[in-house]
């Protein structure tokens, strides 16, 4: 398990299960978005089989979670609101390092970072849910974001030395524990 740094407190639970609606449909952004940054991946990395077969199939997977999250919003009434800028995205981003290799290393790492702390604030979602439908939902997106974090690590491993990998990821894991102890408690993922 790839261990974060910085532990999201009960203060953002608090804020996610007094307004779940709008972290629905943050949850469904945020969907959609990891499904477009797969596939840019893919358009990116054409020549790297491995790369497009992962990337495709965590397209693939992305966007049938978004189709999930939808259909919860219509069962409750609800429509998809217009993105909100993911601060805590872009400023992930802004780490990332020029040059062709440490590019690609830097957005692997920064993929499984991310993933990693959606399996942490799923799984606290999760946990505080009432038994049934939604726990359940929540539950399994949780797994799943387990299998993916673990998917962007094995391919830096596939890419680049172990040593190179962790050095970097050592040093991405202690700016995004200062990206997200900085971000305000709010009912979205980040």
């Amino acid at each position: 398990m790839l261990q974060l740094r910085y532990a999201t407190p009960d203060l953002w639970t608090r804020a996610v299960m007094a307004d779940f609606d709008r972290f629905l449909n943050d949850h469904a952004s945020a969907e959609n978005k990891a499904a477009g940054m797969a596939m840019s991946m893919v358009l990116h990395y054409r020549d790297k089989p491995d790369v497009v077969k992962t990337m495709l199939d965590l397209a693939i997977e992305e966007m049938s979670h978004f189709r999930d999250v939808v259909r919860l919003l219509h069962s409750r009434n609800m429509q998809l609101l217009p993105d909100e800028r993911d601060e805590y995205v872009r400023a992930l981003r802004a780490q990332v390092r020029t040059g062709k290799r440490d590019y690609f290393l830097d957005r692997l790492l920064l993929g499984a970072i991310i993933e990693a702390r959606g399996v942490e604030r799923f799984g606290l979602v999760a946990t505080s849910l009432p038994k049934g439908e939604l726990k359940a939902f929540y539950s399994r997106i949780t797994a799943s974001e387990a299998r993916h974090y673990q998917l962007f690590l094995d391919l830096a491993h596939n890419y680049f030395p172990s040593p190179q990998v962790n050095e970097r990821l050592d040093q991405l894991l202690d700016v995004e524990a200062a990206i997200t102890a900085r971000l305000p408690y709010l009912p979205r993922l980040h």
